[in-house]
């Protein structure tokens, strides 16, 4: 079989990892086509990928105004436009991933997964951590039983100060209006693997959270708008030359430098902390999204859980631990650990490595993609795994939550015929 024909709809840090995964499995897939409007980032995606210059467009709407040319279209823009090239592209009898969230309202993610149902085309969300062989080892060894029936879960997304100060108080989700709530944003990946991994539908939610630190009142004594021009900068732990100046010396040019400039140097970083957002001080930004959230959960057959975000810490692995009847589970990100209460013994287990372009969230990149094609190839939805009808159920539970912070109360789930309060 041809190798599937891919667009590439936004050609920021996320479709251009996906572009690169497509790179090193020519045999499977090839992009053909980009959209993007900024020119450096269109035309280094465009050049990495060999697609030629009639197929690098500045706009979506040129492309999806053309007949198609290809078989599938990753929606891999802003949060705020992922809707109308979602529809246009699905319309026109494109395959879709579209990055996630889906959209910023719960009538918007609807909208795309009924319009892939209209046009008969396959949805794929970018659910990523579901496909990590790490994923794959977590519920193996509860689908054996090896602790029991699960009582409940307690899970943490440690964000990290710098990646914190970088996306959301920065960079590009900083802002409810123009992205999403940071519990959508960052966060639905999360909410997503608990439902997945506890395998049972949650039936009330719960949650807190604010935007405490990241404020004006929270400046230094004489802190400045930019970290170029401030006295105290040299104290301050998010200072910007000194997140970014870490990479510069480590030799990165690829993420978070990209964002700042798409040829990463000493000197196109210094002048986008001179003139750009990723310069400003964390304290005078004009972002609005929390800064920490928990979120408390009960599933069906009585299971609890919670969730925590939290950017007060050191940037990394997700950290789970899952409770049974039988034992429990502990999770780092790097290996799972499992104690029988029966035998009071240990064993320490390690998910099969993911190299390569594919590595992103722990392999969990690689394996979205190979799902979704997979699918595609097939003819068979049921092979991609992360659907559009299932990950709105994860979205809707996110809506929820934020409802629930937002209102001070318990939210009930589902909420048709109007909403329960307890």
């Amino acid at each position: 079989m041809a190798p599937i024909r891919v667009l590439v709809v936004g050609a920021g840090s996320r479709g251009s990892a996906y572009a690169a995964w497509i790179r090193e499995h020519p045999d499977i897939a090839r992009v053909v086509a980009v959209a993007e409007p900024r020119p450096a980032y269109r035309d280094r995606l465009g050049d990495a990928c060999g697609v030629p210059q009639e197929a690098r467009f500045a706009d979506w709407r040129e492309a999806a105004a053309l007949p198609r040319t290809a078989d599938a279209a990753l929606v891999c823009t802003l949060d705020d436009a992922h809707l109308e090239p979602a529809l246009a592209f699905a319309a026109s009898g494109h395959h879709l991933m579209v990055e996630k969230p889906l959209a910023q309202t719960p009538a918007d993610c609807t909208a795309i997964v009924e319009a892939a149902h209209r046009a008969g085309v396959l949805l794929s969300v970018g659910h990523v951590l579901r496909h990590a062989p790490y994923t794959r080892l977590v519920t193996s060894l509860l689908e054996a039983g090896r602790i029991g029936r699960v009582t409940g879960i307690d899970h943490i997304e440690p964000v990290g100060f710098w990646h914190h100060a970088h996306s959301y108080v920065r960079g590009n989700w900083r802002r409810t209006a123009d992205a999403a709530p940071m519990l959508l944003a960052k966060s639905c990946h999360d909410l997503d693997w608990i439902r997945y991994v506890v395998g049972r539908e949650p039936t009330a939610v719960s949650s807190f959270g604010s935007l405490r630190h990241f404020r004006p009142e929270q400046a230094p004594q004489g802190a400045a708008e930019r970290c170029t021009e401030c006295p105290v900068e040299p104290e301050c732990a998010y200072s910007a030359p000194r997140i970014y100046g870490r990479f510069l010396e480590q030799g990165v040019t690829g993420w978070p430098l990209d964002v700042l400039t798409p040829e990463p140097t000493a000197e196109s970083v210094a002048e986008a902390l001179r003139t750009g957002p990723y310069g400003r001080c964390v304290y005078h930004s004009d972002n609005d999204v929390v800064d920490r959230q928990v979120v408390a959960l009960e599933f069906e057959g009585g299971a609890a859980g919670t969730f925590t975000m939290t950017a007060f810490t050191q940037a990394g692995h997700r950290r789970t631990t899952l409770f049974g009847t039988d034992g429990e589970l502990y999770c780092d990100g790097e290996t799972v650990t499992v104690y029988d209460f029966l035998t009071r013994t240990t064993e320490t287990l390690k998910p099969e490595s993911a190299g390569g372009a594919g590595a992103g969230h722990g392999g969990g990149d690689g394996g979205l993609l190979s799902a979704f094609f997979a699918g595609i190839a097939a003819d068979d939805p049921g092979l991609v795994e992360t659907s559009g009808e299932d990950a709105l159920r994860s979205h809707l539970l996110v809506f929820a939550a934020e409802r629930a912070r937002l209102e001070g109360r318990v939210v009930c789930l589902p909420e048709e015929g109007g909403r329960q309060e307890r």
